[in-house]
């Protein structure tokens, strides 16, 4: 009775653990790995989860996402809880010089910042930086205001407070929204600046794009910014902005595109607000993903390290066809090439994981 017993006690064992070996085998899939974590931007959010559901349709990879805002990306990548950020702001020295080890930037898209607004019949309207400037510093208080009704001398303006919206958390978008007032107002330069996250002189915060987008839809005579897609998906208005060579541009796809028509570092880590093409829109912007250039560390195995880099190879390619019906601007050839480069540096022990 006693062998008996130990028999069916080392049969119970055996059928325990292959159970758990199976439902491990189920969650990792074909590719050999459970899932790969990322956080950050919230301005490529809709672009990441349509390239993100794709690449786990076609290769079995489940990709987790996180929309947390670009700062949070970068805090979230520096602590090692995920895989890879995403950020609309590329690390300066000091963020780089910090995380302790290499980070590099792989560019995935480009998007825009557009000033969206909820007025009577919402009439397209034209903005210059320093009249978006000074609105948000809460100087130009209501919406007939004379430098308001200059630029729309066709639209009939109300004689309405101006509420102005602006992000609540750590966000590239405002990082790219505020690189730009900071390059066209002096007065934005010195009481505000350039940031993430920024000491707000008047308005009120929304979390996320779509918080801004639905605090702007909500709020009679409110204006905002948000990322093109945001506006577009919710047929908010956006405004035509002057840009740097005297145009008036709207904010679309093609004008995004060539708004990055000039060359980049290798690095990619560039500013193209404010750019010089003469058709390109002023508040655009590339959103990157950044990761550690050494994948061999918190014991990530090297197959890990190889799903992480073929998933990124993948966006910047075959996931480029999924930009433009999302109102983003896949990636210039030349901005391509940088990328590859930069992802065929990235290793593993030393070794290049992409050959």
């Amino acid at each position: 009775m006693k062998n008996i017993s130990l028999m069916i006690l080392a049969v119970i064992i055996l059928t325990a653990c292959g159970e758990k070996k199976d439902m491990k085998s189920l969650k990792e899939g074909v590719s050999g790995t459970t899932e790969i974590l990322g956080a950050g931007a919230t301005f490529p959010f809709p672009f990441y989860s349509k390239v993100f559901d794709e690449y786990n349709k076609i290769k079995g990879v489940k990709v987790n996402y996180q929309a947390i805002g670009s700062g949070g990306g970068i805090k979230q990548l520096v602590s090692k809880t995920v895989d890879f950020g995403g950020t609309d702001a590329f690390m300066d020295a000091q963020e780089l010089a910090e995380a302790g080890k290499p980070i590099v930037h792989i560019p995935t898209c480009l998007g825009a910042d557009v000033i969206t607004y909820n007025l009577p019949g919402n009439p397209k309207l034209k903005f210059t930086g320093e009249v978006i400037a000074d609105i948000f510093l809460g100087k130009i208080k209501k919406w007939n205001d004379k430098k308001i009704a200059e630029l729309n001398p066709d639209v009939k303006l109300p004689s309405q407070k101006i509420v102005v919206v602006h992000r609540s958390d750590g966000s590239g978008t405002t990082f790219i929204f505020s690189d730009y007032l900071t390059k066209i107002s002096k007065d934005w330069e010195t009481k505000v600046g350039t940031g993430k996250s920024l000491d707000w002189p008047v308005g009120l915060g929304g979390k996320g794009n779509q918080g801004v987008a639905g605090l702007v839809q909500q709020t009679p005579g409110s204006i905002g910014y948000v990322e093109l897609v945001y506006s577009k998906s919710n047929n908010m208005p956006a405004a035509l902005i002057k840009n740097s060579s005297g145009n008036f541009i709207d904010p679309t796809i093609s004008s995004v595109s060539l708004a990055a028509n000039f060359e980049l570092p290798a690095d990619t880590r560039a500013s193209i607000t404010n750019t010089s093409s003469a058709d390109g829109y002023p508040i655009s912007s590339f959103t990157w993903i950044i990761l550690f250039k050494e994948l061999n560390y918190n014991n990530r195995d090297e197959n890990h390290a190889k799903e992480i880099v073929d998933l990124i190879w993948w966006l910047i390619h075959q996931g480029e066809q999924y930009a433009e019906p999302l109102h983003y601007s896949p990636l210039p050839q030349q901005a391509l090439l940088k990328a590859e480069t930069i992802l065929k540096s990235v290793t593993y022990n030393g070794k290049p994981i992409k050959e």
